[in-house]
């Protein structure tokens, strides 16, 4: 009997998951088999999996996120069924939870103890948390022998020091909770592994990540640890982002409120859905969609310049928290495949030492800087479904390498 992991990641329209062999040691970075069910609230739900083009698919409508979940489980056990040479079981269960607060720093076995703990916690995750718990709660229900393992993007930055997770509000606010937590931790967790690997004592000196996607956000990193991270409470601060405004004055917040008369809920939708590339845009929140059009969309190209600024403006933030910088990395949708932005930002990073190899670039070459440029600069896929895979092995009591 093979021993398998099944990681979920849970967003609020789509569910990714993907099954790890855990019988094989070291545990293999590639999945043998993965996919998602997207488009869950939307008119036209689909079902992707690996070298397969998506298909449709019939969700109840009454009950959507469960009905995705449901179709999941029977397309894992169809095809465990299928594999006539062998027989796997599901060891164990691992989910991606977006916020462990202040009191889990590390992978965790699930029980309701631990559920109702991170039910408390959707108020500080209220976009991202709930539908990891929707499914870790229903997999309970019908299978509690399973083992479920939560990892959290939280945890990553437990090492930050206090002065970096302090917001300036009254004391009490920091009793409460109050707090920057940082966030897209499970991909700096791995970028800290495939870092040290390839760049060796380079990644394990002064170095960002800058992990850009439709979320993005930036690390900083010494001796591979986080000593400071552009996101903070909540999944909102920091850089500009796709629909996403980033860190933002939060007088114009009140004013939002206060003199436009827009309610709590009218502003949360215009912060996390309407701002970013999108709202400066007014046409995407994709930046090679802009990039097409930027020579003659005004918009486009102010999208574009903003969001590169704030890019590079947190770099020097972060390289003045770090005392210096030894190595730029970029990962992520974003980081890993538009090659104009890396430019971009580079280009602004050049008082740094950053040179880069525009050739080096344009083919997404592991390393993209000079031979000269005092600084590293990387590109590197991330992996965040191995971390949770590898975490849970521990965790479930299976070996991992």
């Amino acid at each position: 009997m093979n021993d398998l992991i099944l990681v979920l990641n849970c967003g609020s329209s789509s569910i990714k998951f993907a099954l790890f062999d855990a019988a094989a040691q070291p545990l293999p970075r590639t999945p043998l088999w993965n996919g998602k069910v997207d488009g869950i609230t939307g008119p036209r739900p689909t079902f992707g999996e690996t070298g397969v083009a998506p298909s449709p698919v019939a969700l109840d409508a009454a009950q959507p996120y469960h009905a995705a979940l449901a179709h999941i489980r029977e397309r894992v056990r169809a095809r465990l069924g299928s594999r006539a040479d062998m027989q796997y079981r599901i060891a164990a269960v691992a989910h991606r939870v977006v916020h462990g607060g202040a009191k889990y720093s590390a992978p965790v076995r699930i029980d309701a103890a631990v559920l109702a703990d991170l039910k408390a916690y959707i108020p500080l995750a209220p976009l991202h948390q709930p539908f990891a718990l929707e499914a870790i709660e229903s997999l309970l229900a019908s299978r509690p022998d399973l083992p479920q393992v939560a990892c959290f993007d939280t945890a990553f930055h437990h090492t930050l020091p206090d002065v970096e997770k302090m917001l300036p509000l009254p004391w009490s606010a920091w009793e409460r909770g109050l707090r920057r937590y940082g966030f897209h931790g499970l991909s700096y967790a791995y970028m800290a592994v495939a870092l040290a690997e390839r760049h060796g004592d380079a990644a394990r000196g002064r170095a960002i990540v800058a992990h850009l996607g439709s979320g993005a956000s930036l690390c900083g990193m010494r001796g591979l640890e986080s000593v400071s991270t552009t996101m903070g409470f909540s999944a909102l601060d920091g850089l500009m982002m796709g629909t996403r405004c980033g860190a933002l004055d939060p007088g114009a917040v009140l004013y939002l409120m206060e003199i436009e008369k827009l309610t709590l809920e009218q502003v949360g939708h215009v912060l996390y859905h309407e701002s970013g590339l999108l709202g400066i845009s007014g046409t995407s929140s994709d930046p090679r969609d802009l990039l097409a059009v930027e020579g003659g969309d005004e918009r486009a190209r102010a999208a574009l310049a903003l969001y590169v600024r704030r890019i590079v403006r947190e770099c020097g933030a972060l390289a003045a928290a770090l005392g210096g910088l030894d190595m730029l990395a970029f990962t992520a949708g974003i980081g890993e495949h538009n090659a104009d932005i890396r430019a971009r930002v580079c280009a602004g990073l050049a008082f740094l030492g950053v040179e880069l190899d525009a050739a080096a670039n344009a083919a997404h070459a592991p390393v993209i800087s000079t031979p000269g440029s005092r600084v590293r600069v990387a590109v590197e896929p991330t992996n965040e479904e191995w971390i949770v895979a590898r975490n849970a092995a521990c965790i479930a009591g299976l070996a991992a390498g």
